[in-house]
């Protein structure tokens, strides 16, 4: 019993390190030759989007880079979200606290 608490107590110290790696890495996809950038932290959460002037008015780029983060941040969560339910019905009944 005492083997399987510290096997779940190391495993919970490396989840919690993998996820400060993860939180620093950075990866960005580019379409239209540069034109259209984002970049989409280790976490899966977006930080940027750029989108070159020459695509869309200055009026409109600001709103709509807004717009286009919180959807895909938003389209992002739900999939993270449905991914735990589904891993909750797989795992939930090998008893591991947070599963």
């Amino acid at each position: 019993m005492f083997e399987k608490a510290k096997q779940l107590f190391n495993l919970q110290a490396k989840a919690k390190k993998l996820q400060a790696i993860l939180r620093d890495l950075e990866f960005s996809g580019v379409e239209l030759g540069g034109k259209v950038k984002v970049t989409v932290s280790g976490e899966q959460k977006v930080t940027a989007i750029t989108i070159d002037d020459s695509l869309i008015s200055l009026e409109e780029k600001a709103s709509l880079i807004k717009f286009l983060t919180q959807a895909t941040n938003a389209a992002i969560k739900r999939a993270q979200q449905a991914a735990a339910n589904k891993t909750k019905d797989i795992m939930g009944g090998l008893g591991i606290p947070g599963l």
